[in-house]
């Protein structure tokens, strides 16, 4: 109790003297101000409302710095109370004293994680199959399915045909040309023909072309549209925007899209979907299946999994099975029933049994006389009264075997294909057919059958209730469906790499909706208060607002299964891009505007003018192929303001790099005065060849979270900059650089022969001096680990079958070393902000670069690379990096930047079959050790080696892998990738759970990848005439814990005025899981919380929420739970690992 009261005496007395330093501060700078101008308070006019404004703003950023310091006092204290109580604290600093896993609070949580043995682990299903492929008769893949005839005369065989129709937003054709095609007919003839008859049903899932084509029909339609959902034969599956890619997509897109598509459908149709239907994406991860069970979906189905895994669980009788994330448990929470469909396709002959040759001649619509045909040979009859026995038997026989793969006698039958029922005549020979089947089976009780079409929630209705009646439980499965194969060693490891422009353009776009997103309700929520409610008139809200839909729905549109993939023809890949391209422009334009209300002192001198915006972004991007070009700034005496936007929860201290037209510039906080550490470097328009017209100045900003701080940038005297220094290094001729404003050196005595190395105060690198490329780590601990980066190049096999924008079949010699005739030209930079080493390949540019500053930027090392492979045939670039960490056969990747899942390199797969997607992280570690790499876009990933990783960088193929595209992949582009590579120490081995281990980034790995995938984002005023008066926007008080992300903040349409935003805003929150084993020295600047509830006002401070309702994670009202005693309180639950969603007004 003493030391209780000693605590609240001292946090109040620092308190008491903060407030009174401040007054005392405030009465000094007015004094000082007074005698200065030897004016009278009486005297003051304009001059004293000018003043009194600097002085509260003077005193905002005292109060600011107040509060900071209040914060650090209060962890501090925290922490030590914590100690004393063992462990009662609630929020947590990263400090040294937790050097132990067990002493880290917050870590116990994420430990609970990792309890729990039970059901299928998928690794371990990989360890035990045999990967022999024998021929298994008509089921080619899979294995002669017997039955006696009498299992079904107690429980009858229970049919649902499901008639759906697979439409790609994009593939062969583009999007709006699908539609004008095939879409726009398809669902005008489902109106009419399930009008026809109240037995028919049909399931949609891509909410794209029904929104569209809702846009295009007319009331009376809808009307039809309503009834029809109402009863129940139309459904909508999934609902989302797409069916989304689970291999590269990012999951803030694949929720942005659900969360489109399940808005779109709550507004115009007022449904809610139940069960998931993603038939065609090539493999499946359990982040989606997180994602579909937070938005309320109960069931799901998948169908492209690798065939041994169909055969094991066909075999085993687990086909239909309780999904279980990883780091789930034993409790349920997370789990959903998944369907998995047994056979090679989703299209008609693969999907009523076994046998393709026999479900073939189920297809009416390959009769006779069509366009197309069975390839078996053996063609559809019309049925009549004459065969219908015959055919009705054939079928029932395909239907019995295909049950006994099934735990129930509730059986799926899918009737559908790729853009089926675009003619009234398939509708007709397909229903009508059908329907003499099943009356057929319905006069002919002996048979045990009852078939009829269903939807898919009739079907996993019927089965919950003939599981239930048998009480039957599934088994539970953990663990993902990568990576796919469809036949023989036919791996689809390919499109993980596919198109890396496109990759990376895909993640810019992610990165400036969620930015855009969080500005754009910050400011709304701030003009409301100041209005009393309203909106600024001049304000283009709405316009905006509808930019904001329009990128969501853009950047919902890639993650189509062959958008973010890279496997579209190439004029529909430029659609996209087009798509992509356009709305960064637009979503350019909310940010700026809206950071313009937001800084300017006085609001009323706010005017939109969208012809002249105020601010300009600091980067140009001219065409949807193109790369950013940075815009050079002209500098003068008069201060230039740059604002910089921080779209992280975090405070940062990012090193930001503008161009300018002088080598001597200096860099101060607008507000302070402050001058910031910054050095001037060139740039170089040739290797050799330095600009003498344009600089590159950095210099280190420090952002508070979600703030819009100004810097001014000023021209300074002549050699006053820190400048950066180069030294050349080039096997055989000396180049001749040209290099005007800066000092330039060659090695000298044993510089020249020994390793290049860079350090900071918390890293030391070595490089080689022929090839500038990484091969040793030194960390500020001692902790030495070899890690040396190579390049290399796979080809592809001689034979018939080839890699393609799907498949990855490299030939028999495996990787071969990057060569080339002349060795490159290595420049060495340093510098006070930073110092790198940049190699200059034939192929590609590769820099590897340290920053000194103080915070968790100066831990890892930055490394890009610009590559071009335009010049090459049936070739795909490799970076590797060998260590020598002894990870053994195990390395983890993550599954959509959610979660890392454990991988495990066999030696009976082909090479191929052991590349992994990798959508932002993947690591090697051993007891004492972790080596990780983070990256800013989606790739392939390998560990073929122990202590090696390798990421593919781009593919350049001359011919199609015979999955349908018909091309192959040769629109290359200059195409840029960034990484961060961390090196940290490992304090005790990892936990084995079920055969494998669930794994974590660490908290600094976290924090680095949340910077590398959310830069801060640069903006210019312009130069010249008199500006109005600025001031930076300091949304929150401090950083939020650590482990807990903002993942959006995302207004939301109104439901009375359509296309507009309202007052309502999805808050949404992820807290992560991280790893116990690393305690980085010295410690993070941040805290956690040990505690699974949060209060949301302390989290926010000051931000003030007028009501706070959780939801699913897609808003869809009737997900909202009722506002308790705890919500009002602001008091919550945010569980490791959880996504949280919220609909709050911000106050």
């Amino acid at each position: 109790m003493k030391r209780s009261r000693v605590l609240a005496v001292l946090v109040g007395g620092v308190f008491c003297l903060a407030v009174m330093s401040l007054y005392r501060m405030l009465e000094l700078m007015q004094g000082a101000e007074l005698q200065n101008t030897g004016e009278t308070p009486d005297g003051l006019v304009d001059s004293d409302l000018s003043r009194l404004h600097q002085m509260i703003d003077r005193l905002e950023h005292l109060l600011s710095y107040n509060n900071r310091l209040v914060s650090e006092l209060r962890d501090a204290l925290l922490n030590h109370k914590a100690s004393w109580e063992k462990g009662r604290g609630a929020n947590v600093s990263s400090d040294s004293s937790h050097s132990r896993a067990d002493a880290l609070p917050g870590c116990r949580l994420a430990e609970k994680m990792k309890d729990g043995t039970d059901g299928v682990q998928l690794l371990d299903v990989y360890d035990l199959l045999p990967f022999d492929n024998p021929d298994g008769g008509a089921w080619k893949q899979g294995f002669e399915v017997r039955y006696q005839g009498n299992e079904w005369d107690e429980q009858p065989l229970e049919v649902f045909l499901v008639p759906h129709s697979h439409n790609d937003p994009g593939w062969l054709k583009t999007f709006d040309s699908y539609y004008q095609d095939q879409t726009k007919h398809i669902l005008n003839n489902m109106l009419i023909k399930l009008t026809e008859d109240s037995r028919r049903k049909m399931i949609w899932a891509e909410i794209s072309y029904f929104s569209k084509w809702w846009n295009d029909i007319d009331e009376q339609k809808r009307e039809m549209v309503k009834r029809l959902l109402k009863a129940g034969q139309l459904e909508l599956v999934t609902g989302g925007w797409v069916m989304a890619d689970e291999a590269n997509s990012h999951y803030f897109a694949l929720l942005d899209q659900l969360i489109e598509g399940h808005q779109w459908i709550q507004r115009h149709l007022g449904v809610k979907p139940s069960s998931g239907w993603a038939v065609d994406p090539f493999g499946h991860s359990p982040s989606m299946t997180y994602l579909l069970k937070g938005a309320g979906l109960q069931n799901m189905l998948i169908q492209r999994t690798h065939y041994a895994i169909k055969k094991h669980f066909a075999q085993q009788q687990t086909l239909e099975f309780q999904w279980r994330q990883s780091w789930g448990g034993l409790l349920p929470r997370s789990d959903i029933m998944c369907h998995m469909m047994p056979f090679y396709s989703y299209d008609i002959p693969h999907t009523c049994g076994p046998n393709p040759a026999v479900c073939c001649q189920f297809d009416f619509y390959r009769l006779p006389g069509g366009r197309v045909f069975c390839p078996w040979r053996i063609p559809p009859q019309p049925i009549t009264e004459q065969n219908v026995q015959e055919r009705a038997l054939l079928l029932l026989d395909q239907y019995r075997q295909k049950s006994r793969l099934f735990r129930s006698s509730v059986l799926l039958v899918p009737l559908g294909d790729d853009f089926r029922f675009v003619e009234s005549s398939e509708w007709d020979a397909q229903f009508s057919n059908y329907q003499k089947l099943f009356d057929y089976f319905d006069q002919h009780p002996e048979l045990h059958v009852k078939a009829r079409f269903g939807t898919l929630s009739d079907y996993f209705a019927a089965l919950h209730r003939r599981l239930k009646a048998a009480q039957t439980t599934l088994p539970t499965v953990r663990g993902d469906f990568f990576t796919y194969a469809d036949r023989d060693d036919h791996y689809w490891s390919g499109y993980f790499t596919s198109r890396p422009f496109y990759k990376r353009l895909d993640r810019m776009l992610e990165a400036t909706l969620r930015a855009t997103e969080i500005l754009f309700s910050l400011t709304l929520a701030e003009m409301r208060f100041r209005g009393d409610g309203r909106l600024v008139a001049d304000f283009p809200a709405r316009e905006h607002f509808q930019h904001l839909t329009a990128g969501r729905r853009s950047l919902a549109l890639f993650q189509h299964h062959d958008a973010v993939t890279g496997t579209a023809r190439d004029p529909v890949v430029v659609d996209y891009g087009t798509r992509l391209f356009h709305s960064i422009l637009n979503l350019r334009q909310v940010l700026q505007n809206s950071a313009h209300w937001l800084l300017l002192l006085d609001k009323s001198q706010y005017h939109h003018d969208q012809s002249k915006p105020f601010l300009q972004m600091d980067d140009v991007i001219s065409a949807q192929d193109a790369l950013p070009q940075k815009t050079s700034l002209t500098l003068s005496d008069e201060p230039r303001s740059l604002i910089i936007f921080n779209p992280t929860e975090q405070l940062r201290t990012p090193v930001i790099s503008v161009i300018v037209d002088s080598p001597d510039a200096r860099v101060a906080d607008a507000h302070t005065g402050r001058p910031m550490a910054a050095q001037i470097s060139a740039v170089w328009a040739e290797p050799t060849q330095a600009s003498t017209e344009t600089f590159q100045l950095d210099f280190v900003a420090e952002l508070p979270p979600l703030s819009l701080v100004v810097y001014h940038v000023t021209k300074d005297s002549d050699g006053s900059a820190h400048r950066a220094r180069y030294t050349f290094h080039h096997r055989g001729n000396t180049p001749t650089v040209q290099s005007k404003h800066f000092q330039v050196s060659r090695p000298q005595g044993h510089e020249a022969d020994g390793p290049l190395s860079l350090s900071n105060k918390h890293v030391q690198i070595w490089s080689s001096p022929e090839t500038g490329l990484l091969q040793k780590l030194r960390l500020q601990s001692g902790l030495v680990r070899q890690v040396q980066v190579q390049f290399l190049w796979y080809g592809t096999r001689a034979n018939r079958d080839k890699s393609g924008a799907y498949l990855f079949l490299p030939g028999e010699e495996g990787a071969q070393p990057y060569s080339s005739s002349e060795p490159p030209l290595v420049r060495v930079s340093r510098g006070p902000v930073f110092s790198d080493i940049t190699s200059c390949f034939r192929h590609f540019t590769h820099r590897v670069r340290l920053y000194h500053v103080d915070g968790h930027a100066g831990r890892s090392l930055e490394i890009s690379n610009m590559v071009d492979i335009r010049s090459e045939v049936n070739r795909e670039l490799v970076m590797r990096f060998v260590s020598d960490v002894a990870n053994g056969n195990r390395f983890y990747s993550d599954l959509n930047s959610f979660q890392m899942q454990q991988r495990r390199t066999l030696s009976k797969l082909p090479l191929q079959a052991n590349f992994y997607p990798m959508s932002s992280a993947s690591f090697l570690q051993d007891s004492t050790s972790r080596v990780s790499l983070l990256s800013a876009q989606s790739q392939a990933v390998a560990s073929l080696r122990p202590g090696e990783l390798e990421v593919v960088l781009d593919r350049r193929l001359q011919q199609d892998d015979n999955r349908g595209l018909g091309q192959g992949v040769t629109d290359n582009k200059l195409t840029a990738s960034l990484y961060q590579l961390l090196l940290e120490d490992r304090r005790g081995g990892a936990q084995e759970v079920g055969g494998a281990s669930v794994e974590h980034l660490s908290l600094l790995a976290h924090l680095t990848s949340l910077s590398l995938c959310h830069p801060p984002i640069t903006m210019v005023a312009p130069s010249g005439g008199r500006l109005p008066k600025l001031r930076p926007f300091l949304p929150l008080r401090s950083s939020l814990p650590c482990d807990v992300h903002l993942l959006n903040l995302r207004t939301l349409e109104d439901a009375q005025e359509a296309e507009s935003p309202s007052q309502e805003v999805a808050l949404l929150l992820h807290r992560k899981g991280f790893d116990c084993s690393s305690a980085p020295e010295p410690p993070l600047q941040c805290t956690w919380s040990a505690h699974e509830e949060v209060n949301l006002d302390d989290l926010f401070s000051p931000l003030r929420f007028r009501s706070v309702r959780r939801s699913g994670l897609t808003l869809l009202r009737e997900d909202d739970e009722p506002e308790s005693a705890q919500q009002q309180q602001r008091i919550t639950r945010l569980r490791p690992m959880e996504i949280s969603a919220f609909r709050v007004e911000i106050e």
